[in-house]
């Protein structure tokens, strides 16, 4: 079993402490006696961990050590339960011994509670400023403001960071036991990997003027024309890459219902049961027409929707 309540990158144990953002005189005390993370945009938003320890922690710096290279605004992140406030700054990550780079998607499963909120938090930032850096009304190039969590262009006009809802299903036949059947897809942009055919959860935007239920329904019929009932909500994540809130929800639908794939969205889809799941996330070979059976990535919640339909189910076989 997976063991987790909670989505991998939806934990956190920072106080955003969102007041002080407009608090100047605040913000330099706090920078002063800071802790802070730094991510590299021009090397994917990786950050630096321990090496040698497990679970691998965040290398976080005191203030003084920031690299003078290190030319973006400080983003400040929140407090601490310590009281430590911590900031974030998009730089070139410097040589840290028995440190090195990794990426969220690589580690936000294997990080405690507190770095993997400092890590998915800070990385959401920096990809939204580095989308945002001219302002949608006016053309003007913005600057940073409000330590981090807003820009503004030269006649005033402010954006602030934000996040694009997407739903994302794990769509099942209702049944217990191994035999019990879940339909997944692999998505037709997905680069192809030689001997390897990697199916996940069905996902999708939710659109303008439209509910997140309403989202699955219409996702998972267009993309493999299946109509779903029992639509039930089970958590959400952030997915900064660049700037998603994934929705989770479990859905039913009737595996005799005839798939019917849109090929600009979907490659392929199909029924496993939870004995084909079970055997791919123990290390053994599922085929999947000719290819190897592989599953989404630890961090993502579409494996954690996968497990909480599969650990219902404990038995020897799996």
């Amino acid at each position: 079993m997976s063991g987790e309540a909670t989505p991998p990158l939806a934990r956190s144990t920072l106080d955003r402490a969102a007041h002080r953002r407009t608090d100047p005189e605040w913000l330099a005390r706090a920078w002063s006696q800071a802790r802070v993370l730094l991510l590299d945009s021009t090397n994917e938003g990786r950050a630096l961990v321990r090496a040698d320890v497990t679970p691998p922690v965040l290398v976080l710096l005191g203030s003084d050590d920031v690299p003078p290279t290190a030319g973006a605004a400080p983003m400040f992140l929140g407090v601490e339960p310590d009281g430590v406030p911590v900031f974030a700054v998009d730089a070139p990550l410097p040589a840290v011994p028995g440190a090195r780079a990794a990426h969220l998607r690589e580690v936000g499963h294997l990080l405690g509670d507190r770095d993997a909120g400092l890590f998915t938090t800070a990385l959401a930032l920096v990809n939204w400023h580095l989308r945002h850096r001219y302002s949608s009304a006016s053309g003007h190039r913005t600057e940073v403001d409000e330590a981090g969590w807003s820009r503004i262009d030269p006649d005033g006009d402010r954006i602030w960071p934000r996040t694009d809802p997407a739903m994302i299903v794990l769509v099942h036949d209702g049944q217990p036991g191994p035999d019990g059947r879940c339909l997944l897809g692999n998505n037709a942009t997905w680069p192809g990997v030689p001997g390897e055919r990697r199916f996940s959860c069905l996902a999708g935007y939710v659109e303008p003027g439209e509910s997140a239920e309403a989202a699955v329904l219409r996702e998972v019929h267009e993309e493999v024309g299946v109509p779903v009932e029992g639509i039930a909500y089970v958590g959400s994540q952030a997915w900064p890459f660049p700037g998603s809130l994934m929705l989770g929800f479990l859905a039913t639908a009737d595996p005799e219902h005839p798939v019917r794939l849109d090929p600009a969205e979907i490659a392929y889809a199909r029924w496993f049961t939870r004995r084909e799941i079970g055997a791919a996330l123990a290390g053994r070979t599922v085929d999947v027409g000719g290819a190897r059976l592989v599953l989404p990535p630890p961090s993502s919640i579409a494996l954690f929707l996968i497990h909480r339909w599969l650990d219902g189910w404990v038995d020897g076989e799996r």
